[in-house]
């Protein structure tokens, strides 16, 4: 089995917010600077732990719209609570995943859980947009709550190092969510010294985001917190050593070989569809969520 080359270690570029409640690092498609490069995933925007003082007011992101995508939102620290134009809702707290296909249309918000926003503290986490082969776009939304204890678990062979796999199938473990094309998503929770490796296929598009700790992937890159890897579309096998007690996220894909046309909170295939989007929201074809 072939090592997957390593492409490229991104340094976490500079933060923004979204709302008043989500400061993030945008990987990609900014600082991979193709929005086709990790296809089927479109966008990573990355909120590397940061203290959030206490407030009875939650802070987040208010009512909005999304056609033609998933939403994938992993909490690593607080929590985050959800309500969509579905009557779907829901909290994530530490380890929990929200999986919200917006599909034909969907308004959601997305804010600060009231209790922990009410003691403040870090807050980490990851947003994730999935983007769906055209002959799925115009499907009807769903929401998949996936509770930390709901996710399935590889352990390695000191018991404690393990593998919480959110999609797809790791050396037979399989993970709960449901996905429109093949994706492999997995947290590597690894106890300092342990070792991985795993195979993923050739043509999959590859990355590592380094949550927590430090590691070194292949024997030769050393890749801290809050950094990236993009691993180049050769050969199968990653190997990871732990450095430090750490947690990693794996992001791996078939590409959706089809047209992009990306604007705002749409992700189509061509101008057309954008602008019917536009129109059907402002329509009010998306439905209705109180702000």
């Amino acid at each position: 089995m072939k090592i997957k080359q390593i492409q490229q270690l991104i340094e976490p570029p500079p933060s923004h917010m979204v709302g008043d409640g989500f400061k993030v690092h945008n990987f990609f498609p900014q600082a991979v600077g193709d929005q086709t490069r990790m296809s089927p995933f479109f966008l990573l925007d990355y909120g590397a732990k940061f203290n959030f003082s206490p407030t009875n007011n939650p802070r987040g992101v208010g009512v909005h719209p999304h056609r033609g995508f998933e939403t994938v939102t992993i909490s690593y620290k607080g929590g985050v609570a959800h309500h969509d134009s579905y009557g779907n809702k829901g909290i994530i707290s530490e380890g929990d995943v929200q999986w919200m296909t917006a599909a034909s249309g969907i308004l959601h918000k997305e804010y600060h859980e009231s209790e922990y926003s009410k003691k403040g503290g870090p807050f980490q986490m990851v947003q994730i947009w999935v983007n769906l082969p055209a002959k799925h776009k115009m499907t009807n939304p769903k929401y998949q709550a996936l509770q930390n204890k709901d996710l399935a678990n590889y352990f390695l062979p000191d018991n404690k190092s393990r593998v919480e796999v959110i999609a797809g199938n790791f050396k037979g473990t399989k993970g709960p969510a449901f996905t429109f094309s093949p994706i492999e998503m997995y947290n590597l929770h690894l106890n300092k010294e342990s070792t991985i490796s795993f195979d993923l296929p050739e043509h999959y598009n590859t990355s590592i985001l380094v949550i927590e700790g430090s590691v070194i992937v292949n024997d030769i890159e050393t890749v801290l917190t809050d950094h990236l890897i993009l691993f180049k579309n050769e050969g199968e096998q990653i190997s990871i050593k732990a450095l430090t007690n750490c947690i990693i996220l794996v992001l791996s894909g078939e590409p959706i070989n089809e047209p992009i046309a990306a604007s705002g909170p749409f992700l189509m295939n061509t101008k057309q569809e954008l602008v019917q989007a536009y129109e059907d929201f402002n329509a009010g074809k998306f439905g209705y969520l109180e702000a």
